[in-house]
């Protein structure tokens, strides 16, 4: 698959919110469960994206992570995205920007509003001339960082704030907080259904979900009917793909090749993608139109 840069994304988030299904994004550590993703998406005939947080970009390289994602968006037969998640510096946004990903997120959430909105305004300037895709966030997505500090409605994104900063900024989409977390819940997840419509009336740009992992199917389609066009989901392939390899090892023995372990761990790694590919109702959404489109990709 031919793909270009930010424009795609774009369009494929606007189909994503005219037809009621939202695009899942999954983040990958290694070459294993990038791949189990891709054939995930591959296999469905859906639109996804494959995302690298910092840990894993300071570990692999900005570098390989960025050549490797160009091939795998290349040759894939379905629209997929290469996504830079969670930056909390615009430093590191512009050197995968450079290194050719498509799509970046700058996230300065746990600043103060005129902080949040200077960062993100930098990497957008920096970003579009570039054609680049910029995600931001408003509100706190809960988890081992935030508890401490916060709890109840101040993790919640405020509708005033979330305009402003998308009006002041350009940014292409927004994650909102409104009750999810990082990582697995304790008990249910309450979710502001409220506030995410009182975003989706305000606010313009595509809406992203954080913290898929551990929310029930019929709460994240209901987040996709009120207006979620992306759906981000890390916790649960890395807890797969790390109970999959322990297993295979205590099974086969250290004695078994390495690829051998992985291939297996890898289709269960895929199992769990094409899962929240179906929830997502991504499933069959691929564009055949996107076929043979030139590729143009970022400037260095």
């Amino acid at each position: 698959m031919d793909i270009y840069n930010g424009n795609i994304l774009r369009k494929l988030l606007k189909d994503a919110d005219q037809g009621g299904y939202a695009v899942p994004m999954f983040n990958y550590t290694d070459l294993w469960d990038q791949m189990a993703v891709i054939e995930a998406a591959m296999e469905l005939h859906a639109p996804i994206m494959f995302a690298s947080i910092p840990k894993t970009v300071n570990a692999i390289s900005p570098e390989v992570l960025g050549a490797v994602g160009t091939v795998q968006m290349k040759k894939a037969a379905s629209p997929i995205i290469h996504h830079l998640d969670h930056a909390k510096s615009v430093e590191l946004c512009i050197a995968a920007i450079d290194n050719g990903y498509p799509s970046v997120m700058i996230d300065a959430s746990d600043k103060n509003l005129e902080t949040n909105i200077a960062m993100i305004k930098n990497v957008v300037e920096y970003a579009h001339t570039r054609g680049v895709f910029v995600e931001g966030e408003i509100g706190r997505i809960k988890g081992r960082d935030y508890e401490a500090t916060y709890d109840g409605d101040d993790f919640l994104a405020r509708v005033d704030d979330a305009l402003r900063l998308v009006q002041e900024t350009g940014v292409d989409s927004l994650a909102i907080g409104i009750g999810t977390a990082h990582g697995f819940y304790d008990g249910k997840p309450e979710i502001n259904f409220k506030r995410l419509k009182e975003m989706k009336e305000a606010i313009t740009v595509p809406l992203v979900l954080h913290g898929g992992t551990g929310i029930p199917e019929e709460d994240v389609k209901k987040a996709i009917r009120l207006g979620i066009n992306k759906v981000n989901i890390g916790t649960q392939i890395r807890y797969t793909y790390m109970q999959s390899a322990c297993r295979l090892i205590q099974e086969k023995g250290p004695v078994t090749h390495t690829i051998d372990i992985m291939t297996e761990a890898k289709e269960e790694i895929k199992k769990v993608a094409k899962a929240w590919i179906r929830i997502c109702m991504a499933d069959g959404k691929a564009e055949a139109d996107l076929k043979g489109q030139e590729i143009q990709y970022a400037e260095s």
